[in-house]
């Protein structure tokens, strides 16, 4: 099963790549962006019996490596 893992940063933790990303789009015209964030998504194949397992297994992998939860949050999605 295909499984999707969002990663952003937690509010309040400053995100200079961001504030690069927003600078740039200044530079270039884009004056009404703002607050600009990155984020990352990871997306992989599990093996699992059910849907349920397969988020279940997206979670304890984002847990064990894919995400900081000291200063990130995430969110495990099962594509069917």
């Amino acid at each position: 099963m295909k499984v999707r893992v969002f990663v952003s940063l937690k509010e309040g933790v400053l995100d200079p790549q961001g504030k690069a990303v927003e600078h740039a789009l200044h530079s270039l015209g884009f004056e009404g962006a703002s607050d600009v964030r990155i984020s990352r998504v990871v997306d992989l194949h599990v093996k699992a019996e059910n849907a349920e397992a397969a988020r279940k297994k997206g979670e304890e992998m984002a847990r064990a490596l894919l995400a900081n939860e000291v200063i990130e949050d995430f969110y495990v999605e099962v594509i069917v």
